[in-house]
């Protein structure tokens, strides 16, 4: 017969044995789920922390205003520019040949100004009080009015007019001819075309650079630059942009001789220095980029791409970019105009969600937070 006292021991045994695996079980249970909560509560934490980082690095624009626009619901806009006399917003919508002058104080329509067809570009001329508009639906160069809000001159010129710049201490305004192959240039005075130059490449946006006081247009089939004298209106010289295809839309920052090029067959906004004639950054746009403005006093570029983007870059020094974000905006906004006093961005949309819109959107600009 089995020990009574054996087997009383062996079950007292058996008992210790099973609390102590018990008790270390639960204590392994206890710390595996302890763990596991830790690590949930750290991972949350550092999505916590990315999404919040992410949206500081987004926040570079805040809409603020709608302002509805009189003419027909989607049609196609153009360029804009702003009257910093009166404080307008001079914006040309293309499809039904108007350009809207728009008071920034007020956000209010003050005139919609017919008799501008097909008008894409447009150059505010500061003491004349004038505008001159591209009208590509006639192939003429417009001039406004704002005295009395109306077209006084039409002047003839090459296919498809489009970009302009004014070079303010020459009185002149330099129209790029599109499809022409030519930017003309109008007398502001005279209010006439007293030359035009020819190109063996379709031409982009022009800019004056008012420090170097030079003109410069985009040879877009070329992937060049001209470079023009607007004492002489003589062609200086056609430089390439290396890494840049198809450019059409230019910015200039003259303080530090830089456009900021557009270069839709690439996809990147390019730096190029106008001093040295060489291309010093690249940046991936969006598809559809079209118009590109500079605001010096944020040191900020902007480019209107119509796939539904405004990208927004930063200089931080004349040599060194850094893209900020891809603001989301409706689909065919593909141009704006930037206030420098106010730092407000405009841009109009002709659809909202693929419905119909004719509405002009202002954004203020949200500066970076400051630390210490």
């Amino acid at each position: 017969m089995p020990d009574g006292s054996r087997l009383l021991y062996d079950e007292d045994y058996g008992s210790k044995v099973s609390a102590k695996l018990a008790y270390w079980l639960s204590r392994q249970w206890t710390v595996t789920f302890v763990e596991r909560l830790m690590k949930r509560a750290v991972y949350r934490s550092l999505f916590a922390v990315l999404a919040f980082v992410c949206c500081l690095r987004a926040q570079t624009l805040k809409q603020i205003v709608t302002i509805d626009l009189p003419g027909p619901k989607g049609e196609r806009f153009d360029y804009l520019t702003i009257d910093d006399e009166d404080h307008y917003l001079l914006s040309a919508h293309l499809g039904p040949g108007i350009l809207y002058v728009i008071d920034v104080g007020t956000n209010r329509v003050v005139k919609a100004i017919p008799g501008v067809p097909g008008v894409t570009g447009l150059e505010y001329v500061p003491g004349l009080r004038k505008v001159y508009t591209s009208d590509w639906g006639e192939e003429k160069i417009g001039v406004v009015d704002l005295r009395s809000m109306s077209v006084i001159k039409r002047l003839a010129t090459a296919a498809k007019p489009n970009g302009s710049a004014y070079a303010a201490p020459f009185h002149k305004v330099y129209v790029s001819d599109t499809l022409g192959k030519a930017v003309a240039i109008v007398d502001v005075d005279k209010d006439e075309i007293v030359k035009t130059l020819e190109f063996k490449s379709e031409t982009g946006m022009p800019q004056y650079d008012s420090v170097a006081r030079k003109v410069y247009v985009n040879l877009r089939n070329a992937n060049e630059i001209a470079e023009i004298d607007p004492a002489t209106d003589a062609v200086l010289g056609s430089y390439p942009v290396e890494g840049c295809r198809y450019n059409h839309g230019m910015a200039v920052d003259s303080e530090h001789h830089r456009a900021f090029l557009l270069c839709n067959g690439t996809m990147t906004l390019t730096v190029y220095a106008l001093d040295t004639h060489k291309a010093i950054a690249h940046l991936p746009l969006p598809a559809g980029a079209d118009v590109v403005k500079f605001d010096p006093g944020l040191g900020r570029i902007y480019a209107a791409c119509s796939s539904g983007f405004i990208a927004v870059v930063q200089a931080l020094d004349a040599d060194h970019y850094r893209k900020l974000e891809d603001f989301a905006v409706q689909k065919m906004v593909h141009s704006l105009a930037v206030d420098t006093a106010t730092h407000r961005v405009y841009a109009p949309e002709q659809q909202e969600n693929g419905q119909p819109v004719a509405r002009m959107i202002v954004y203020e600009a949200i500066e970076p937070a400051q630390t210490h």
